[in-house]
């Protein structure tokens, strides 16, 4: 017997968008009971949100297409504008018929525009006596648009006399959307994160066919015992999933373990899972990269050193400007002379060594610098001139907004503000490497 009981759906059909959607069963049931059959009047309005990830696009789609009700959905980042969501809603409700499975496109200006075309398509489509749902998925976007085009999609239904229900997808709250000026409210529902129960059961659902299902839910109990405290996206989840699931296979296809030996399973692919959780979400690499990459025992965190995100986001002086802080936190001011002056003689460690100094300065941390240094070491390490706009303090003052540089004091003190650099040495390398700035050279603990 399924969960989910509606006297015009037969059992079958009940029975298999049940197993569609795991652990949504009490949404599922709370839609059914709204929906009611498919001639009655629903809802005019239903407002669906939850985080990222928590299945309320998927459940809408299945819901609707296994239940083979006639709907339209629309993704309001794509249709960013009032014009293409209204134009691409009439033209998809243009399709729903047999005949017409890509429907023509319908100029449509305003939303007074809409509301009569919207009245001749269910006529022409013979849809007046069944529900039609129109599904607006990332509906946040609405409040972009123009101000009558929330409002009237809340009341769609009293407007255009058809049994028509629109059904918001968010990942706000309602009270978010909510006019200053009023309006009809929808009937929310709410979709929670998925427990780690529930995304054990859902990530074990798709086990590979030639191996069996206790040991490919051993392996995602395993994934989510390292994972689920960083990461609860169910897509992400499922790449990793997809992504390591060989290299965990491994000892078996070998022939040295068998699938109930999980100790030497889960020694297998222990480091493969931390080198992994360092580029959560980021697909630094793609999947064939990073299985040829575990083939070699290599690092997949640090392409060559450098991590991706690492060089795209920074324009090319900005990347100087990060090379010359530092530079000015981990050297000492008297050693400018020796690195950055061409005649500057030779002067050797040993001869200006302080007793403080004698430990690492890369050990004691970064120090501050007034903007008069780190310009000046600026200016000796670019080969050609730059010339102080304000482009550049523009550039610093974006490397403090990164969190790259910390500004140290206050903003308005006389002598000019001060910073410290707070990146890695491995993270400056990486940074440097890209500009074909050799830094080990130029630092003072490396002498």
């Amino acid at each position: 017997m399924p969960n989910f009981e509606h006297p015009q759906y037969p059992e079958a059909t009940l029975l298999h968008l049940e197993s569609m959607v795991p652990c949504r069963e009490s949404q599922v049931s709370s839609l059914l009971s709204i929906f009611g059959e498919r001639e009655h009047f629903s809802f005019p309005s239903i407002f669906i949100y939850g985080h990222t990830s928590s299945g309320k696009t998927y459940v809408m789609q299945t819901l609707l297409e296994t239940l083979e009700l006639p709907h339209v959905f629309v993704n309001c980042v794509e249709c960013f504008t009032s014009r293409l969501l209204l134009e691409e809603i009439l033209t998809q409700l243009q399709s729903l018929s047999s005949e017409n499975k890509h429907g023509s496109y319908v100029p449509c200006d305003t939303f007074n525009d809409f509301v009569r075309l919207f009245k001749q398509e269910i006529i022409t489509q013979d849809l007046q006596n069944q529900t039609v749902y129109i599904v607006l998925d990332k509906a946040e976007q609405l409040r972009e648009m123009e101000a009558n085009v929330l409002p009237g999609f809340l009341r769609l239904q009293e407007m255009t006399d058809r049994n028509v229900t629109v059904i918001f997808l968010s990942e706000i709250v309602w009270e978010l959307f909510r006019p200053n000026t009023g309006c009809l409210e929808p009937f929310t529902l709410y979709f929670p994160d998925y427990s780690i129960g529930n995304l054990q059961k859902i990530l074990s659902h798709y086990h590979p066919p030639e191996y069996s299902a206790d040991f490919y839910a051993a392996y995602i109990n395993i994934l989510l015992g390292v994972f689920y405290t960083v990461c609860r996206d169910l897509k992400e989840l499922r790449h990793l999933a997809a992504l390591n699931f060989t290299k965990y296979c491994e000892p078996v296809v070998r022939g040295e373990a068998n699938e109930r030996d999980t100790r030497r399973l889960w020694k297998n692919i222990e480091s493969h899972l931390k080198k992994a959780m360092q580029t959560v979400y980021l697909r630094e690499i793609s999947s064939s990269q990073w299985e040829r990459i575990q083939q070699d025992d290599g690092e997949p965190g640090h392409l060559k050193g450098l991590s991706a995100h690492a060089h795209v986001e920074l324009p090319y002086y900005s990347k100087f400007l990060l090379i010359a802080a530092y530079l000015a936190s981990y050297n000492p001011a008297r050693t400018d002379k020796r690195f950055f002056l061409k005649h500057h003689g030779k002067i050797k460690k040993t001869n200006f060594l302080k007793k403080h100094e004698k430990t690492s300065n890369h050990l004691l941390g970064p120090k501050p610098f007034p903007l008069d240094r780190l310009l000046a070491i600026l200016y000796s390490i670019v080969d050609n001139k730059v010339a102080p706009t304000a482009n550049i303090f523009s550039q610093i003052t974006s490397l403090v907004t990164l969190q790259l540089l910390t500004l140290v004091g206050h903003d308005d003190q006389l002598d000019g503000p001060k910073y410290k650099c707070t990146v890695s040495l491995d993270f400056i390398r990486a940074i440097a490497r890209t500009v074909n700035f050799d830094i080990i050279k130029y630092l003072y603990d490396f002498l």
